[in-house]
């Protein structure tokens, strides 16, 4: 059963992933593909701190892959997504995001206080003669109606956000948007990552942090590219970053972007934690001004092309690498 957590908890990288993996078959990656299926893969862009560069860097691996076979973008940093301001796709298909919320009737209701007793969001309480209902703490589960004596409890449907697809190119854009004011991201992560094509490159962009809707985005995925920057706060959040994907069973690479503007701090860290920095990013004006022009960093120096398909096929590799090291390590 999941557990309510405080977002700025220093404990919520710990209980996020103790959730995901109660959710999940195995608390682990999705199955992984076979070798001759290995152009199969998903890849989660995350990093431990908002303006890294996250979109950046996956809006670019999506532009270098386009030809190159199936590829998708799912933008799941749904309380701010701008991936679609990088990549302009034609958005043809939206459909609400739902959750059930319960109805109490009270004709029935004899308020005996087990619906909230057994709900462990406090989304429901009952107070002498009234039975409250808090939709905004309700996740849903159920639970509530499932043990109700009197079957005084019936669930309704509440909107709390919309995915829209269409496609950038040859690119098919998925994203989320978080209804303003709601304060569960978890819906509607799991409402775009429902949305994930079966074959070809998957690239997911994930919310900043290393809170319960990270944790959301980054479960499934079968490598987790870590974007931070050379800075002492850079490196404090990649920290927790990776004790996060860690923990979920992921193997994990780092990009450094802005690379020169701080120390190399970040650098021996990886080293130490024997994590593969996979590509380096300069500081440059060029890129910062491109950014801010809505234009990623393939569509307007097509030069760095070759460094993300080399970016990409690194990423398989890892991933096929690891795949092999767990099956080595399961065996009895």
């Amino acid at each position: 059963m999941a557990v309510a957590v405080a977002a700025w908890d220093a404990d919520v990288v710990a209980v996020a992933v103790l959730v995901a993996a109660a959710a999940s078959d195995e608390g682990s990656r999705s199955e992984s593909p076979d070798a001759g299926e290995s152009e199969h893969v998903i890849l989660a862009v995350a990093s431990g701190k908002g303006g890294t560069g996250k979109t950046l860097v996956a809006t670019s691996l999506a532009l270098s892959l386009e030809g190159q076979g199936q590829v998708q973008l799912l933008d799941c940093d749904v309380e701010e997504p701008n991936a679609h301001i990088l990549l302009r796709p034609a958005l043809t298909r939206s459909r609400p995001v739902v959750v059930p919320v319960p109805r109490v009737s009270k004709e029935r209701c004899t308020y005996c206080r087990i619906c909230s007793e057994a709900c462990a969001y406090n989304a429901i309480a009952v107070m002498g003669k009234n039975t409250l209902v808090f939709p905004e703490l309700c996740h849903g589960c159920g639970v509530c109606t499932y043990v109700c004596p009197e079957k005084a409890i019936t669930e309704k449907e509440r909107e709390v956000g919309v995915v829209e697809e269409g496609r950038a190119g040859e690119i098919r854009f998925v994203h989320g948007r978080l209804t303003i004011g709601e304060a569960m991201a978890g819906p509607v992560i799991r409402a775009v990552k429902g949305r994930v094509d079966p074959g070809g490159a998957v690239i997911v962009d994930v919310p900043p942090g290393n809170s319960c809707p990270v944790v959301e985005a980054v479960q499934g995925s079968d490598f987790c590219l870590l974007v931070t920057e050379p800075t002492p706060f850079g490196l404090h959040d990649l920290a927790l970053a990776v004790e996060l994907v860690r923990k979920l069973r992921i193997p994990c690479g780092v990009v450094i972007n802005r690379e020169g503007c701080g120390d190399q701090g970040v650098e021996r860290y990886c080293a130490q934690q024997h994590i593969p920095v996979l590509l380096k990013i300069p500081l440059d004006r060029r890129i910062a001004e491109l950014y801010c022009r809505g234009q990623s960093l393939v569509a307007g120096m097509p030069t760095w092309r070759p460094a993300f398909l080399d970016l990409w096929e690194s990423v398989r590799e890892q991933a096929e690498a690891a795949v092999v090291s767990d099956a080595r390590d399961r065996r009895p």
